[in-house]
């Protein structure tokens, strides 16, 4: 995490395709604890997952990289990727309730 605010970048991602039910949320998790940004994960709708992450731009990219190849088991048909404007608001990373 950099230690600088201004150094965050934020970002809303969402992954379509066989997401769910494969360990994608847990995988996401994991990986996002091993890069260092913070922010969270959940289920939308039956296909659909979403997650919001910070951190340093180099960490962010490597965590879209992730999301957009996601587990062995799962097959992501279409993401769709927002940069924001970061708020530094998470101290870690997790996985929320469906929506």
């Amino acid at each position: 995490m950099p230690s600088n605010p201004a150094d965050l970048v934020r970002v809303h991602i969402r992954v379509k395709g066989r997401v769910q039910g494969v360990g994608f949320r847990a995988h996401v998790e994991y990986h996002a604890h091993q890069t260092g940004v913070t922010g969270w994960v959940r289920n939308v709708g039956w296909d659909t997952v979403e997650s919001v992450a910070e951190g340093g731009r180099m960490e962010v990219e490597r965590f879209i990289e992730m999301m957009k190849q996601g587990p062995r088991a799962s097959r992501v048909d279409e993401a769709k990727i927002e940069w924001e404007e970061s708020s530094g608001e998470f101290a870690s990373f997790s996985v929320r309730k469906s929506a």
